[in-house]
């Protein structure tokens, strides 16, 4: 029998160890804190400097060593302080697709004291005009279909744009203009990083929501709150491993995984943490989504950054690319929405590939329907499932569900550490007892400040420092968190609650749907009305029927869909892979 979770906690999180948690006041509050944690973000990325010609960035047919990446964030930080007289507290925006330089380019950004705003690679220019404007960015590092996009705005927004992999003739117009210069023209090898003086609570990152109505806001982020969802994902990554050991004396498997860092002593203390994770399995993440989500750039990439394990860089999703990554690579551990492991598992070379390595199959973005969690259980060697519940507003950070408890729980995010303190509350603010539904609030020093110049959203965001999610859930006597479905897409029918996710769950246990989504529209009579969008699986048969029974034999009649779309289209999805219901509900309402 393992270690139970409160007591696995206890070893990592109590006095004297790395990952010990205490309280401090942050912004006039009592709040838990990692009291070893660095002050900075760039003195926890410094521990990169240990590993050396350790491999670290796999891009297509390249790979970046940990000591070649560390050398081009020193000198790209060096251009930004000298040449384009970037100080703290200055914007620089990062608009580019994953490539090995938008990794060098945070890590330079957030080194020098300057706030590394995330700019969604997918926008158009009207929304790139927006987003830089807003965030009022002096410098734009961008590739080079980014920079021909920004080109005709950098002088009405006083912005230089540094543009790297501009190989082709196409952009030699624009590098001749004072505004537009080539990465490889004005970073200098060699060139010491310079020394900047940052505070725990000084800026770091500026991450855009989704914008689903209106503009996207900007999220802004603290070094602390950054380190601390670092160290909060290293600390239950150990807390897993404890349990794992004490259940069969064989921490070696790789089962836990997630970001580490160092101490207040300094950079040995974290290499030690790192190496207690992954002593014998060498690490390898797949980075399948974009660097400018808040997964990939958090959970994902600085956790290899930090940890000191290597990331394969795909140029975009393909399930069977994946496959072969995995292979070719020996990954260990795929992040991504649940959608893409549904296409891994469904993919035609799932059978043929060798995907052993795999030990963590974990998602989040999107709640996973139970039988995705069994599949993943039964479908890889040693691969097990995991989730994880947070948002751009928390760093990514939240409760965690994996392993046994992800098969005993297979409908809840999980549970937080102590870091974190988590409730669920009435329209009225006032916490709930466990197994009564409400919305989810949560506090932490990983949460953001607040939005960048936007006082009205900050304050809507926050109630007396805990952060009202909008997501509808409970929470059960032992601490697991059911998230029933977003506040906002709850479909309110004939005075009765239906959550979507609840619905979809459902659906994905026929046979033959292989994908759905489902959403409300405007109804006379009842106020809303229930619909399902199905992707039916190639090769099979199904009819509205067939489905609209399906749902009735498992749910209660009011939550049966009135309206079922067939379809063998792929969903619309965002550049996260969530899947994009307004676009479906705007395209139902317009047929």
């Amino acid at each position: 029998m393992g270690q139970s979770f409160e007591a696995a906690v206890a070893e990592v999180t109590g006095s004297g160890q790395i990952f010990e948690i205490g309280e401090q006041e942050v912004r006039g509050r009592p709040t838990p804190v990692f009291v070893n944690a660095p002050p900075s973000l760039k003195a926890l990325l410094d521990t990169a400097r240990l590993r050396g010609d350790e491999p670290f960035l796999v891009y297509e047919d390249e790979t970046w060593t940990f000591a070649t990446v560390m050398a081009h964030v020193d000198a790209l930080g060096a251009t930004l302080v000298e040449r384009y007289g970037v100080t703290k507290g200055d914007r620089v925006a990062i608009a580019m697709r994953n490539f090995p330089e938008w990794v060098v380019a945070y890590a330079a950004v957030v080194s020098v004291g300057a706030v590394a705003v995330l700019v969604n690679a997918w926008w158009t220019a009207d929304e790139m005009e927006y987003g830089l404007r807003h965030a009022g960015a002096a410098v734009v590092i961008a590739d080079e279909a980014r920079a021909a996009l920004v080109a005709p705005m950098l002088a009405d927004l006083d912005a230089r744009t540094i543009v790297v992999r501009a190989d082709g003739d196409a952009l030699d117009a624009l590098v001749q203009r004072d505004r537009i210069e080539r990465y490889d023209d004005v970073v200098v090898p060699g060139t010491a990083l310079p020394v900047v003086d940052i505070e725990p609570d000084d800026d770091v990152t500026i991450l855009f929501t989704s914008g689903t109505t209106g503009r996207p806001k900007g999220a802004v982020s603290t070094h602390r709150a950054v380190v601390s969802a670092c160290f909060g994902y290293a600390a239950r990554a150990l807390v897993d491993r404890a349990r794992k050991r004490d259940a069969d004396g064989d921490p070696s498997d790789g089962s836990a995984s997630g970001s580490t860092g160092g101490s207040a002593d300094g950079p040995s203390d974290a290499r030690a943490g790192a190496d207690e994770l992954a002593r014998l399995d060498p690490m390898a993440f797949i980075l399948t989504v974009p660097l400018f989500h808040v997964t990939g750039c958090i959970p994902v990439m600085l956790s290899c950054f930090i940890g000191g394990y290597k990331l394969v860089m795909m140029h975009r999703w393909n399930p069977e690319r994946a496959l072969e990554l995995i292979e070719r690579e020996r990954i260990t551990t795929f992040v991504g929405v649940p959608t893409m492991t549904w296409d891994l598992l469904e993919s035609p070379d799932f059978a043929t590939r060798d995907t052993s390595s795999l030990v963590n199959i974990s998602g989040g973005g999107a709640p996973a329907p139970p039988e995705l969690v069994r599949r993943v259980d039964s479908s890889f060697s040693r691969g097990r499932p995991g989730i994880g519940y947070g948002m751009t507003e928390t760093n990514a950070y939240g409760p965690q569900n994996g392993g046994d408890d992800y098969l005993t729980h297979p409908t809840s995010a999980g549970r937080v550490l102590p870091i974190m303190r988590m409730r669920v509350v009435d329209d009225g603010g006032v916490a709930l007892p466990a197994g009564d539904v409400g919305e989810i609030e949560l506090f932490g020093p990983n949460l953001i400040r607040g939005y960048w110049n936007d006082d009205a959203a900050t304050d809507a965001a926050f109630d007396d420092g805990w952060l009202r999610t909008g997501d509808i859930g409970r929470l059960d006597d032992d601490g697991f968190i059911y998230i029933e479905d977003r506040k906002k897409d709850m479909i309110l029918r004939g005075g009765e609650n239906i959550y979507c996710a609840e619905v979809e769950a459902v659906l994905y246990e026929h046979p033959a749907v292989y994908e759905a989504a489902v959403f409300g529209i405007p109804h006379e009579r009842l106020g809303e009305e229930l619909v399902a969008t199905v992707v039916v699986r190639a090769g099979m048969d199904v009819t509205v029927d067939d489905v609209q029974q399906h749902v009735g034999r498992k749910l209660a009649a009011f939550k049966v869909p009135s309206v079922v779309v067939l379809t063998e289209q792929p969903l619309p999805r965002s550049a996260t892979g969530k899947i994009l219901k307004r676009e479906l509900r705007d395209g139902l309402a317009a047929g």
